[in-house]
């Protein structure tokens, strides 16, 4: 596939994924359970199939992060306990994915950096599964568990960039918001929009993120600037 072609498939299906999460969203907002339940499905594997076409340096890993993140999507949708935990399995995978990539990509380069943000998240962490538990019930494990992935993913993300790191707190707001749900906290009004809203921004963030990286690696200090002062299509 020539570049112009790649380009214009990139950003169609970038157009795509933006069509069917703003559907998506709405629908949450006006309560259509039908279509809610039939775009989410789509949204990752429209981002996966982006990122891929967006750049040829796409890292491995990043495709079966959000296929990992689709199964995730779809088994929460199925509902009750085994679907749940399963779906939570499934984000743990992606989870591992993410933080491999952001580790492999030298996110943990600078060791001051990584032990200062490290440190705010095990602090947020903490301090958030020490008001939660109480209600957890037989979830407390598993929470736990996941949610150490999920901030492990917070922390790698802030050292690659802003966009990554933007994204891996997303990623971590979005899933606090599932878990006061399940420790029966009193929802806030919109909440099933903020926990999708953040969730989406969450995986376009990290995604394009990372592709941002990889386009620079081994770029002059000169190419950098004239890349970053171009518009992103991922």
């Amino acid at each position: 596939m020539n570049l112009t072609r790649r380009v214009k498939t990139a950003r169609g299906l970038l157009a795509g994924f933006a069509a069917t999460s703003a559907a998506h969203l709405g629908a949450i907002a006006t309560g259509v359970t039908t279509l809610q339940r039939a775009t989410k499905p789509a949204l990752m594997p429209l981002l996966a199939a982006q990122s891929l076409a967006a750049s040829r340096k796409a890292p491995k890993l990043l495709a079966p992060a959000l296929v990992a993140s689709t199964g995730g999507d779809v088994l929460l949708q199925v509902g009750g306990d085994t679907a749940f935990l399963a779906g939570m399995g499934s984000f743990a995978a992606a989870h591992v994915c993410y933080v491999t990539m952001f580790v492999q990509e030298g996110a943990l380069s600078d060791r001051r950096k990584a032990l200062l943000v490290g440190a705010a998240y095990a602090t947020a962490w903490a301090t958030m599964m020490g008001q939660l538990w109480p209600g957890l019930g037989d979830l407390k494990v598993p929470v736990a568990g996941y949610s150490l992935l999920l901030a492990s993913t917070a922390v790698t993300s802030a050292g690659l960039n802003w966009r990554t790191g933007l994204g891996g707190a997303l990623f971590l707001l979005s899933d606090t918001l599932i878990a006061t749900q399940l420790a029966g906290w009193k929802e806030l009004p919109g909440h099933e929009l903020m926990i999708m809203s953040t969730y989406i921004a969450a995986q376009y963030l990290l995604a394009s993120g990372l592709l941002a990286h990889k386009e620079l690696d081994g770029v002059t200090a000169e190419g950098r600037a004239e890349l970053r002062a171009q518009p992103m299509t991922a």
